[in-house]
């Protein structure tokens, strides 16, 4: 038999999340009809909360609601150690390619596009389920007391920041991104890494940078602009004061280790 034919509904708790449920009222029919145990939240924010307390096997989520929109949720929900091997799949309106790539590269594992077939999204289930590890078990309230939000939340905009060091955000666009307040953040930032969030970018593009300037044939100018400077001037002065030196001289300096190290394997291979 194949993994669909030995699907029992029975063992699997799934989580929708979703602000229109009369929109998916007959979804939400069916996958109770073919005896999933089924939890609906009503937006992001209930909807993380409800994933962190009743660590579903699979969740159901749509891109556009209140509070917390889809892909900030999903952000959070791989960054929160207790629910990030959840496999989830968007149901969304949302059908350009720009929002199918980012619900895939959020962590999703799927992206079913509205108007669906609720037997197309019965079939993604089965498949998902089928490939993810044994049903989680034990008990919830536990598992609630032994996740820290607050790291979550720091882990999450650490990943953000990581995949968007070329824009000049400020504190407001990353805490809209995660869908939280510039306060908490900073709070969290403070309690779990001792430094701003901005200091945690700064280092960030100077670790980048250092990583490019050794291992890519990028200008200097071009590796300001990838990493969001304004000048090659401001990215030279701010890589100096991180590193004690300017972007050139740390390039010639790891091009001549390399070379150095190259001579003496081949050396000692003679």
């Amino acid at each position: 038999m194949n993994p669909t034919q030995q699907h029992d509904t029975s063992r699997y708790r799934l989580l929708l999340v979703d602000d229109s449920p009369e929109e998916v009222r007959l979804l939400i029919e069916r996958l109770r009809g073919a005896g999933y145990t089924l939890s609906v939240a009503l937006d992001g924010e209930r909807g993380y909360q409800r994933a962190i307390s009743l660590r579903p096997d699979l969740i159901l989520l749509d891109v556009h609601m209140p509070r917390m929109d889809g892909f900030a949720l999903c952000r959070r929900l791989q960054a929160t150690p207790a629910t990030a091997s959840i496999p989830i799949i968007f149901l969304s309106a949302a059908a350009d390619i720009e929002s199918r790539l980012s619900g895939l590269q959020n962590g999703a594992r799927d992206y079913v596009i509205k108007p669906y077939s609720a037997e197309e999204v019965l079939a993604k289930i089965r498949l998902h389920l089928s490939l993810s590890p044994t049903t989680q078990t034990g008990d919830p309230e536990a598992a609630v007391s032994s996740i820290d939000a607050d790291r979550a939340l720091v882990d999450a905009a650490k990943r953000y920041i990581d995949n968007h060091l070329r824009i000049d955000f400020s504190l407001a666009d990353i805490a809209n991104a995660l869908a939280t307040h510039k306060k908490r953040l900073s709070l969290a930032f403070h309690l779990h890494e001792n430094k701003t969030v901005f200091q945690y970018v700064r280092e960030a593009r100077i670790q980048t940078a250092q990583r490019m300037l050794a291992q890519s044939n990028l200008s200097v100018l071009a590796i300001a602009e990838e990493l969001g400077f304004s000048s090659a001037a401001n990215f030279a002065s701010a890589f100096n004061r991180h590193t004690g030196t300017t972007p050139s001289l740390y390039r010639q300096r790891m091009r001549h280790q390399r070379t150095s190290g190259s001579a003496d394997g081949a050396a000692k291979d003679n």
